[in-house]
């Protein structure tokens, strides 16, 4: 029997231990930033602004934090950012002990907003190393692996632990995300890693090497617009999802946060499995297996009755997501060049990522459309029946236009 990767390999297992503990802090933070806001202000405009502020940075600055990448010590990039994510968060600590003053949530979302930039550096080095910490045929596995930590300590256990410690004090989530940030940069600090040759070209001209290669891999390109399309119709369904648990289906808090608890499994499941199946059943197939049951589960969810019917589907539609996550990102970790590796993807994961702000948009928008026509019921549920009809054509399109070709 082989040894697992995380006994045999003390690099990987430095780079997972620190991912599961930003994790854990990343899923604090998912809860504890939006309720510090409402703490500050009933404003809905300016609690949304806090949580849009978190995630303009990946539509900014992904394009030039590739070149940062590939110009820089990966090794040290990941552990400056997560210290430089500690300061900011302490930062956050101090305003949340603060007395209340006017404006004060305007200040939370810069800080939001600086949190997200360190974050956008940090989650594209730590994918971008990997190639070199394990061998290529244990990519899969270690991807799978880490987004499986991704999700049990981001979604699973960092939400419901925040709560908690909410209820002690509204600064507790703070000052131990902080901690584990700090901690987390020492253990890559620790990394053994031979240094690799770093790009020398301009900044404008090492950019334009990276939108280049991207251009002329029309695979990869195709990759990356579906990516961004499916990502678009995911923040388009979870902006109405909780008003459809609440009004269509009638389910309490308690009863929702069941719901996401079930989602949270399917994607610990699927990142688990997914190195089985690809190598049961092999890339491609797996690529339409998960467009194809997102298709599906989105159609579940829109013509549900029930919160066991919506947290099954959505157990299917996450696991895909994971499945396809492993895939696709161990697929381009083989097929992009080292040297362009930083540069392409996050260029890849611009198009991927940057699409999220706009589908959370138009979640509200479809919504508010069609309600006056059709009713608040079926308007809550178009979303989803829309986004299955959308799938359904971007399994369409991978069928005959996808196919990832053998990356070397």
């Amino acid at each position: 029997m082989a040894t697992p990767l995380l006994i045999r390999n003390r690099n990987y297992r430095l780079l997972f231990a620190a991912g599961a503990l930003t994790n854990l802090g990343d899923g604090m933070i998912l809860l504890a930033l939006p309720w510090l806001a409402t703490l500050m202000t009933r404003d809905p405009v300016a609690i949304a602004g806090v949580a849009a502020a978190g995630r303009l940075p990946w539509l900014l600055f992904a394009l030039p934090a590739g070149v940062i990448i590939d110009r820089s010590d990966r090794r040290r990039l990941i552990a400056r950012a997560d210290l430089l994510r500690a300061g900011i968060v302490l930062a956050i600590l101090m305003l949340a002990l603060a007395p209340p003053a006017p404006g004060a949530v305007w200040l939370l979302a810069g800080l939001a907003f600086l949190l997200g930039s360190a974050e956008v550096l940090r989650d594209n080095a730590a994918q971008t190393i990997l190639p070199a910490l394990v061998a290529r045929e244990d990519l899969e596995a270690a991807n799978g692996q880490l987004w499986s930590a991704e999700q049990l300590t981001g979604q699973f256990i960092g939400p419901p632990l925040a709560g908690m410690l909410i209820v002690v004090g509204i600064g507790l989530p703070f000052g131990l995300d902080a901690a584990a940030l700090v901690l987390a940069a020492g253990l890559v600090w620790l990394i053994a890693l031979k240094p690799a040759p770093l790009v020398q070209a301009g900044f404008l001209t090492a950019l334009t090497e990276g939108i280049a290669f991207m251009r002329a891999d029309r695979v990869l390109l195709r990759l990356a617009v579906v990516l961004g399309i499916a990502n678009f119709l995911a923040t388009l369904t979870i902006t109405v999802q909780v008003l459809f648990a609440q009004e269509v289906l009638g389910l309490s808090a308690a009863e929702y946060g069941f719901v996401l608890s079930v989602a949270a499994l399917g994607a610990i499941a699927g990142s688990l499995t997914a190195p089985r199946l690809a190598r049961a059943f092999g890339v491609q197939a797996c690529l339409y297996l998960s467009i194809g049951t997102w298709a599906v589960g989105y159609a579940v969810i829109g013509l549900s009755t029930s919160g066991m019917v919506m947290a099954t589907a959505l157990f299917a539609v996450m696991s895909a997501a994971m499945l396809w996550n492993v895939i696709t990102v161990s697929w381009r970790q083989r097929r992009i060049p080292t040297a362009l590796l930083g540069r392409v993807n996050s260029l890849y994961r611009f198009f991927g990522w940057g699409s999220m702000p706009l589908g959370a948009l138009a979640g509200g928008l479809v919504v508010a459309l069609l309600e006056p026509g059709m009713g608040r019921e079926m308007a809550l549920r178009a979303p989803f029946a829309l986004s299955a009809l959308c799938c359904a054509g971007l399994l369409a399109f991978a069928l005959a236009r996808l196919r990832l070709l053998d990356a070397g």
